[in-house]
């Protein structure tokens, strides 16, 4: 039977509620019918009844009761005025229509009536109906009743026309029906149908035309509104993925770069072992380099696909993230510190540790002595810093901090986007901080924070240039 259901049931909005005003239509057209037709065949039985009932009147007063016994005058035209007509006296019939027998049908049903005593009409059904109604005489002692009879097959037959023509007016008001409500609800679904195709192409080509620019009803407006911010979000996440397309070709060129740096230097003549050993050491760091961004971004689109938006406590997460480091550089100390052991930030725990993770490579590579992350809590937000003693990022450079393939010092000795130079790195830490992963960093802040929770949460991953001895990157995060 579902089967059988769905496979009639319209696919189209607009067959469904075609389909359902037809219906209410339908049921609506058959109650009307129903009551129309009964109340015009009550009518036409009255009519009939008080055809009959003026026909008793008019023969009772051809009969006299002032006597012993009932007699009927004679009147002219007396043969039309008798015609199905029965007189009684007490229960002995005087006069009865010349087509009616004594056994007749009608004249027993005319007998119970006069038995009866009363006004009454009742319908007899012989070879066609017929209606016959009782009127006792009143007067004198003898006791007398006249019945008369009346073919309904007249009646019946307006009744019968009535029916038929009612019948034809529903289908016709059906079939108009369903045709007009077709044409309406098609004429009303126009406009989304234009609105869908409209979303459609500007979303594939990230066009700058919005619905909220035309005048629409306030259903349509509500259903343009939707639309625009749906779009709106398309475009952006399409900015997003074409900034994060950018941003992994320069920091997976750097040491790409490198690596094809140092063999064509390593190339050039001959070296020594000494020279080839630093080669092959500055090829395995350009390439964990790599491996290390590819992780990074497989991880977070892993985590992103399959975790819901939750909470991180802070201070744990950070003291996971610093053990996981393993041997760090000679004589450089880590140390976490937060204002509250129970700070949560309202991010998952992978998302915290991706962010900060990039920020504390970075502070390790280009630190003398001590980095420090230290976690606080802000009116509305969560505040990890991340500060080194390094050399920190000159002031010219800060603003071009996080665009990829800038640095500030192409001779640091760490990989980032220029010409192919050979490597020399000097001795101890590099004399000012070229690019790092802050870009990698923020590009996944930017896209977790996008896809996770609404924009007004808040969340960012920025240089704090107040500081002038070494450098503190922040990560601005939403409570928990």
């Amino acid at each position: 039977m579902r089967a059988f259901a769905s496979r009639w049931w319209p696919r189209t909005l607009r067959g469904r509620l075609s389909l359902v005003a037809l219906t209410t239509a339908t049921i609506l057209m058959v109650i009307l019918t129903v009551a129309f037709n009964t109340v015009v065949r009550r009518h036409l039985q009255h009519q009939a009844d008080d055809e009959l009932r003026t026909r008793a009147a008019a023969v009772a007063a051809t009969v006299v009761t002032d006597g012993s016994r009932v007699r009927v005058l004679e009147t002219p035209g007396e043969e039309l005025l008798d015609t199905n007509v029965w007189i009684y006296s007490g229960g002995r019939l005087l006069e009865k229509p010349s087509s009616a027998t004594a056994t007749s049908p009608l004249t027993r049903a005319a007998g119970r009536l006069v038995a009866r005593g009363a006004r009454t009409c009742v319908t007899v059904h012989s070879h066609d109906e017929v209606r016959l109604c009782s009127r006792p005489v009143p007067g004198g002692k003898g006791a007398a009743a006249v019945v008369t009879a009346l073919d309904l097959s007249p009646y019946r037959g307006s009744a019968d026309t009535m029916l038929f023509a009612s019948l034809a007016l529903d289908a016709a008001m059906l079939a108009c029906t369903y045709a007009l409500t077709r044409l309406a609800v098609g004429r009303a679904l126009r406009p989304v149908r234009s609105m869908t195709e409209h979303a459609t192409q500007w979303s594939a080509v990230a066009s700058q035309e919005r619905f909220g620019a035309v005048t629409r009803p306030t259903e349509l407006a509500q259903l343009g509104g939707s639309l625009d911010a749906l779009l709106d979000r398309i475009r952006a996440l399409l900015r997003h993925e074409q900034q994060l397309t950018q941003e992994l070709s320069h920091e997976l060129r750097n040491p790409l770069a490198r690596i094809i740096a140092e063999l064509d230097w390593w190339g050039a003549r001959p070296r020594s072992d000494a020279d080839t050993k630093a080669t092959h050491a500055a090829i395995a760091d350009a390439a964990q380099s790599m491996r290390t961004i590819c992780d990074t971004l497989l991880d977070e689109a892993r985590d992103s696909a399959a975790t819901a938006p939750g909470t991180a406590d802070v201070l744990p997460v950070l003291h996971r993230l610093v053990d996981r480091l393993g041997p760090t550089k000679v004589g450089v100390e880590v140390v976490v510190t937060a204002c509250d052991a129970r700070l949560s930030a309202g991010v998952p725990d992978a998302l915290l540790e991706r962010i900060v993770s990039p920020l504390l490579d970075n502070a390790l590579r280009h630190a003398h002595t001590r980095v420090e992350i230290l976690a606080r809590a802000r009116p509305g937000s969560v505040r990890v810093e991340v500060e080194d003693d390094g050399p920190g990022v000159p002031a010219s450079f800060a603003a071009q901090l996080f665009q990829p393939g800038r640095r500030a010092d192409p001779e640091d000795g760490h990989g980032g986007g220029g010409p192919r130079q050979p490597p020399a790195p000097p001795p101890g830490p590099p004399p000012r901080r070229g690019e790092g992963p802050h870009p990698l960093a923020r590009i996944i802040a930017e896209l977790d924070w996008w896809g996770a929770r609404p924009r007004s949460a808040g969340g960012e991953v920025d240089h704090d240039g107040r500081h002038t001895s070494g450098a503190t990157f922040v990560v601005t995060l939403p409570t928990g």
